[in-house]
């Protein structure tokens, strides 16, 4: 997997576009940011994923997908090591990380329950 493989794959998700975040390029959806690439440097990059998405990727493909060390990596931040990761992998990280990204933005939108 390539950087250029990573991005073509984040910007194949519905409404992304590329951005810039602290120096490397990321991966937006709705103003939200799902993918990050090049950091450290361009042997990584990242999906924000849910707690348990993370587990399921580090535990199903534990050479490709690591959490980021601290709060964020508690929090579901995922680093993928682009030279072990294929593209089936690569590409269900970016659909997962996008789905979780889209996911926010519907909750806030839906209706309130109203109280009888």
């Amino acid at each position: 997997m390539t950087v250029e493989d990573f991005r073509r794959i984040a910007l194949s998700m519905p409404g992304a576009s590329e951005s810039a975040h602290m120096g490397h390029p990321d991966f937006r959806v709705a103003g939200k940011i799902f993918a990050t690439v090049c950091y450290p440097n361009e042997q990584w990059g990242m999906v924000k994923l849910t707690p348990e998405q993370q587990h399921e990727f580090t535990t199903t493909c534990p050479a490709s997908f690591k959490p980021v060390p601290g709060g964020w990596g508690r929090q579901g931040s995922t680093s993928v090591q682009l030279e072990t990761v294929n593209e089936q992998q690569m590409r269900a990280a970016v659909l997962s990380a996008w789905r979780a990204a889209t996911a926010k933005k519907a909750a806030k939108q839906a209706p309130k329950k109203r109280s009888a």
